[in-house]
């Protein structure tokens, strides 16, 4: 099944989307948006628009394990868009997903500005990436 992934921010969003197949996560795009109710709703357009069964929150969980204002943000975010959309989101650890997806654009050279335009969208697909991973090694636990 396709599954969307947000890496949520206050003013840029990253998706990413992963295929049928749940093997390959993608970027998809960055949403530019400061408002949270009018950001849900974008996502949620996307999730309809790419035809997503399931959609995964990136939880900035902080790195001794505690959940902070970022991670309450996230949890509240996926509230919405499950009331949005009516599909399963599950919330996903995302620690260390941004340096992740700097280290992948140093490696191909994207600096600058095309960094910044498309680095959400690349975390996003490094959240997705580490879920599509889980579900892999444990089937018991797919919807």
């Amino acid at each position: 099944m396709k599954i969307l992934c947000v890496d949520y921010g206050d003013s840029r969003t990253g998706l990413a989307i992963s295929d049928e197949g749940e093997f390959l996560a993608s970027p998809l795009e960055t949403i530019y948006m400061h408002d949270f109710d009018r950001c849900a709703e974008m996502i949620a357009q996307a999730a309809q628009k790419s035809k997503a069964k399931m959609i995964v929150v990136g939880d900035p969980i902080n790195m001794n394990g505690t959940r902070g204002e970022r991670s309450e943000k996230c949890h509240a975010l996926a509230d919405k868009l499950r009331e949005l959309t009516g599909i399963s989101v599950k919330m996903w650890d995302e620690r260390s997903s941004t340096v992740t997806a700097i280290g992948y654009m140093n490696d191909v050279n994207k600096r600058g500005k095309k960094r910044k335009a498309v680095l959400d969208q690349a975390a996003a697909a490094v959240i997705l990436d580490t879920y599509l991973e889980y579900r892999k090694n444990h089937p018991e636990e797919k919807l």
